[in-house]
């Protein structure tokens, strides 16, 4: 009888260890792989096992990789004041004891849900404080500040400083907090690219032209229309043949930065990784329920035919969004000014939702500027001061922007009225110059 039970047992622990193997090495689906919840930034890919766990059994190492390989590019964009570079420095050796700051997971772990805090830090919010403790020794303006307080909004964050550097914010103290020439750079890196021009204009692109009048009307209007584009441009297989639904490859061959960057955020990013596009009915974000089972595309936001940017701008964020930030942005002071000044006519004044969310970097091409639109909408999201520089300054001072984008009320009312405090950065920065 004994026998017989540890047979038994035997071969239930062989076939529960042989389901978990297949699934870990085979399986395509393996939700029941998963250990414990991930964090807001990765849960749409959860499943796509692979991007992480580029190996079965890979370590520290592994993981490290399988983080820079994603986020690099945003870490140099940002010139990350604490790269690894510094910490692989023997000069700074003791400081690893305390936290291995080589490796990002050290601060950022996955499926451990009782520590995870905001922007996916697994760590004490006093991370700041095991290397920095003698801080008020050199700068006596932060005498006496909480030892937790070092991340706080306006002040310092662990990779982008590009607005809270002390020369910075020293270059570009004072000013009014309304700039007397406010203006949103126009988007025109797209429109520079001639060569996809060509039309294509066999039969059966015709007879498709004359089966759809009012789509085919809708295309001449818009800007791919002003370009020169047809539907075979959109429609059309390697091997010539009519396409029903363009992919996002189709949208690649002529915006092919646009679409990186898109695969880059929260709206594309399930993309990037072979997955379906994102419901919003999966999103953690409050959404509304008639858009629920709508996968996230390029045609989400610029629909399939008319590319009206007007609605990608402002309207195409509403029909999904649901929250409060959201939700008060039509009565909003930003808002006000489309009214007053027409949102056709005056788009170097107007802010939308994408004015913010999805600003126009300036790009060199051919030895000349151009203004191209980061379509990874999250990438100024966390920290925000990451929007300061490519939003927030066409318009208003560092020192008012800082301000309003550490009050968190003003945040969820959509920027109705002033910053409720002052974040003294600024200051001790001129305070530090002026005794220097």
């Amino acid at each position: 009888m004994k026998k017989i039970f540890w047979m038994f047992w035997l071969a239930i622990t062989v076939t529960i260890a042989g389901y978990y193997l297949y699934t870990m090495i085979y399986a395509e689906n393996k939700e029941s792989m998963l250990i414990g919840e991930t964090t807001h930034g990765h849960y749409q890919i959860e499943l796509a096992c692979d991007t992480c766990h580029s190996t079965a059994f890979g370590g520290t190492e592994v993981l490290h990789n399988a983080c820079v390989s994603c986020h690099q590019e945003e870490l140099d964009a940002a010139n990350d004041s604490h790269p690894r570079k510094k910490f692989n420095d023997p000069r700074n050796v003791d400081l690893l004891k305390t936290i291995d700051a080589r490796y990002c997971t050290t601060c950022h772990q996955e499926h451990v849900n009782h520590v995870n805090v905001q922007m996916g830090v697994t760590l004490p919010t006093d991370y700041c404080y095991y290397c920095h403790q003698d801080i008020a020794e050199h700068r006596p303006s932060h005498e006496g500040l909480e030892y937790d307080s070092c991340a706080s909004a306006g002040c310092h964050n662990f990779h982008d400083n590009r607005a809270l550097y002390e020369r910075f914010l020293v270059e570009n103290s004072g000013g009014p907090w309304v700039k007397s020439h406010a203006h949103i750079p126009l988007a025109n890196y797209a429109a520079s690219d001639s060569s996809w021009r060509d039309p294509i204009l066999s039969s059966e692109f015709i007879a498709h032209q004359e089966a759809h009048p009012n789509i085919t009307n809708a295309v001449a209007l818009s800007a791919h229309g002003e370009a020169g584009m047809s539907c075979g441009h959109c429609h059309q297989t390697e091997q010539g043949d009519w396409l029903d639904s363009p992919s996002i490859e189709s949208c690649a061959q002529c915006h092919q930065n646009e679409v990186h960057s898109y695969q880059q955020g929260k709206h594309g990013m399930r993309l990037a990784q072979q997955l379906p596009g994102l419901e919003t009915q999966n999103a953690r974000l409050p959404m509304r329920s008639e858009s629920a089972a709508q996968p996230h595309s390029c045609v989400s936001c610029h629909r399939a035919h008319e590319f009206d940017r007007q609605f990608a701008r402002q309207d195409a964020c509403l029909q999904c969004h649901s929250d409060t930030h959201s939700l008060n942005f039509k009565n909003s002071p930003h808002a006000q000014i489309n009214s007053s000044t027409g949102e056709k006519n005056h788009e170097d004044m107007n802010v939308a939702c994408a004015t913010c969310h999805l600003p126009r970097l300036p790009v060199t091409k051919n030895g000349e500027q151009l203004w191209q639109v980061q379509h990874n909408q999250n990438d100024n999201l966390r920290p925000n001061e990451k929007m300061i520089r490519t939003v927030c300054m066409h318009c208003h001072s560092l020192e008012f922007s800082i301000d309003a984008l550490a009050d968190p009320e003003l945040i969820n009312n959509n920027f109705h009225g002033k910053p409720s405090q002052h974040i003294p950065s600024i200051d001790w920065a001129l305070q530090r110059e002026f005794q220097n």
